[in-house]
C-alpha cells in the first residue's frame, strides 16, 4: 500500500513540475479514464462513437485498409530507408486529431507516432487536457521516417499527404491540433511563422485548426517558459471548443 501511495505522490509532483511549467494555473483532478473531470468528454465521445453499427464497421474496415497500404506503400524514396512505417495511433473516432510533421528515430523503430522525448511531453499535455492517448488519434503529415529527422521535402509530402486527408475524412474530428511549421504549414499555405498563426482557430473543410509548437521546439527550449505557456493557452482554447460545442 505505501508503495502505491509513493508512486502517487511521485505522480502527482511530477504532474505539478509540468503545469508550473506551462504556466498553468489549475491543477485537474486525477487524469485517469475514471476521473470525474473526464467524464463529460467521454459521455460525448461515447454519443458519438455510438452510430448506427453498420456505419462504424464499415469506417473501421476502411481504415483497417488504409493502414495496410501505408504500411506497404513505396510511393516517394522514404520508403528504402525506413524500419516501418507510421500510420497513426488512437481513437478512429477521436474528436481531437493531433498532427505532426513526420516520425523519428523512437517512432520508426515503434512504428507508433510521438513516442521519443517529443512524445512524452505530448502525453504528458494531452493529460493535462484531461485526456488520454487513447482519447485523441496521433499521426503526421509524412507517414515514413526523413533521413536525420530533417523536414520532408514538398515531393515526400506530395506523395503521402493523400493518406492524411483520407484518414481526416474517416475520423471527422470536431478540431485539430497541427504540430510545428511543417504540419501548419501544410493547411495554412504562405504563413509567416508559427508565431504569426497559433493563438486562433483557422478551417480546414470547416473544422476548427489549431497550429502550436512542436513538442521537441519546446525541449530544444527547455528554459523558456513563455513557450509552454503559449502552448497551453492554444490546448485551452481547444479544450473549450471541445467543451462547447
Amino acid at each position: 500500500m505505501d508503495n502505491k501511495k509513493n508512486e502517487r505522490l511521485l505522480f502527482l509532483k511530477e504532474q505539478l513540475d509540468f503545469f508550473q511549467q506551462i504556466g498553468a494555473e489549475y491543477f485537474p483532478s486525477a487524469l485517469t479514464s475514471d476521473s470525474p473531470a473526464a467524464q463529460p468528454y467521454r459521455a460525448a465521445q461515447r454519443t458519438r462513437n455510438t452510430g448506427r453499427s453498420e456505419d462504424t464497421n464499415h469506417q473501421l474496415e476502411v481504415f483497417a485498409s488504409l493502414e495496410k497500404t501505408i504500411l506497404s506503400c513505396k510511393k516517394c524514396p522514404l520508403a528504402a530507408a525506413r524500419t516501418q512505417a507510421v500510420p497513426g495511433e488512437g481513437n478512429k473516432k477521436a474528436d481531437l486529431l493531433f498532427i505532426g510533421e513526420g516520425p523519428g528515430r523512437d517512432e520508426d523503430l515503434q512504428g507508433k507516432p510521438f513516442v521519443g522525448r517529443a512524445g512524452q511531453l505530448l502525453t504528458k499535455i494531452i493529460e493535462a487536457m484531461k485526456f488520454t492517448r487513447e482519447d485523441v488519434y496521433i499521426t503526421n503529415i509524412v507517414k515514413c521516417r526523413p533521413p536525420q529527422n530533417r523536414n520532408p521535402e514538398p515531393g515526400e509530402i506530395e506523395h503521402c499527404h493523400p493518406y492524411l486527408l483520407q484518414q481526416i475524412e474517416l475520423i471527422q474530428p470536431r478540431t485539430i491540433v497541427t504540430l510545428g511549421k511543417v504540419a501548419a504549414e501544410f493547411f495554412i499555405p504562405h504563413m509567416k511563422s508559427i508565431g504569426a498563426v497559433r493563438g486562433q482557430f483557422h478551417l480546414y473543410r470547416d473544422i476548427p485548426l489549431m497550429p502550436t509548437y512542436h513538442p521537441s521546439y519546446l525541449i530544444r527550449q527547455p528554459g523558456n517558459r513563455s513557450l509552454r505557456k503559449m502552448v497551453w493557452e492554444d490546448m485551452q482554447k481547444v479544450m473549450a471548443l471541445l467543451d462547447g460545442s
